[in-house]
């Protein structure tokens, strides 16, 4: 069975690399998979990317332009629906205005799909930080209206380093089965534990990354971060305390730890980002520098040939606000085993769902909380 997907904020296409890589084989022998069928974005080089990488012979799939400008109803018929609307008003780092700001309300073109097309299934995608936004308000909001498009959803909160991605990014998943079709989705377990998450260091040099890699251009520093970086050691920041003090920063507010922080080669990475200025471009553990781009698209999992197009910082965006391919195949696949009738280990959600008569109640769990240290 082939599930001919849409996508909505599709970005560099991290999420539909990783739909593309999941296959499913029943026990029957058919096999289950996902294909591209169309995509969006605003982001003129997160398209150029998008269709360089995965539907270069269908270029026009690619809606390049503002959301709120598509007409929904005429996209072409989908199996598999997906959608990360920007995160922006619900990162942990920012102002968290929430389903007020400006990004918050785009969720409901993804809720317009649903209405319009009724995929089999689909799959959102948002930072941590949704679940507190608004003093929770909004989550239950998106959750309601999702729900009510004909959904039975499952929400997690995916710790990424669980599942082998080298590099500690939590994110909010919510994988919505249509609810006529009588099937459960259950939450994959975590692939990893403590003794084997992928380091930073397993990441970047197994294998090495070729010098003539895609993508792979080093950052030109100002001899002083030179040298303030060769006082970090792995693992610390600018705030270290060992810092000479000509090279210590006048800062007197929020000292943010990411400000110069360098890898630690034993755990995975801290959370990669688009953002680059004022000493977060993320740091070398072995040398005083930035991570090339394509260092970073290793913390994605992005494979070494998948080429991001457009200048040195609009590559730099489009890799910290990409889903890490991995962790996509992940998920998808597991919902491969849903259709396809196969069991497959999983563990339970943190929040309980509760429908009734006049409303949708969503309830918090208590779970284990494990952190590699830098979660956000």
């Amino acid at each position: 069975m082939i599930f001919n997907k849409g996508e909505l904020f599709c970005g560099p296409g991290g999420l539909s690399l990783g739909a593309k890589m999941a296959e499913v084989i029943a026990p029957d022998g058919e096999v289950f998979r996902v294909q591209h069928k169309w995509a969006n974005d605003y982001d003129p080089d997160a398209c150029r990317t998008f269709r360089h990488n995965i539907c270069p012979s269908d270029p026009d799939s690619v809606i390049e332009g503002d959301v709120r400008l598509i007409d929904i109803e005429s996209l072409p018929k989908i199996d598999a629906f997906s959608f990360g609307f920007p995160c922006n008003d619900y990162s942990n780092v920012g102002e968290k205005k929430g389903i007020n700001g400006d990004f918050g309300p785009l969720y409901t073109y993804g809720v317009k799909v649903l209405n319009a097309h009724k995929p089999l299934w689909f799959v959102v995608e948002n930072v941590g930080g949704l679940e507190s936004a608004n003093e929770g308000e909004t989550f239950i909001k998106i959750l309601s209206d999702l729900e009510q498009t004909g959904y039975n959803l499952t929400p997690h909160l995916y710790k990424f380093h669980e599942y082998g991605v080298p590099q500690a990014r939590q994110r909010i998943i919510i994988v919505g089965i249509r609810k006529d079709l009588g099937l459960e989705f259950k939450i994959p377990a975590p692939t990893h534990g403590v003794d084997s998450y992928i380091t930073s260091k397993q990441a970047l040099e197994d294998p090495p990354i070729p010098k003539d890699a895609l993508n792979n251009e080093l950052t030109k520093h100002q001899n002083k971060v030179v040298e303030m970086l060769s006082f970090i050691p792995p693992g610390e920041n600018a705030w270290y305390e060992g810092l000479p003090e000509h090279l210590r920063l006048n800062v007197k507010k929020t000292k943010i730890s990411q400000i110069y922080k360098r890898l630690d080669p034993n755990k995975p990475a801290y959370t990669v980002t688009g953002s680059g200025g004022g000493g977060t471009h993320m740091y070398h553990y072995n040398y005083p520098r930035a991570l090339t781009n394509r260092e970073r698209a290793r913390l994605q999992t992005f494979p070494d040939n998948y080429e991001f197009l457009g200048g040195k910082e609009a590559v730099r965006k489009q890799i910290g606000m990409a889903v890490p391919p991995m962790g996509a195949k992940v998920i998808v696949e597991a919902i491969l085993k849903t259709f396809a009738g196969i069991e497959y280990e999983h563990v339970d959600s943190k929040w309980t769902f509760d429908q009734r008569e006049d409303s949708i109640i969503f309830t918090k769990n208590k779970v284990k909380e494990e952190s590699v240290g830098y979660l956000i």
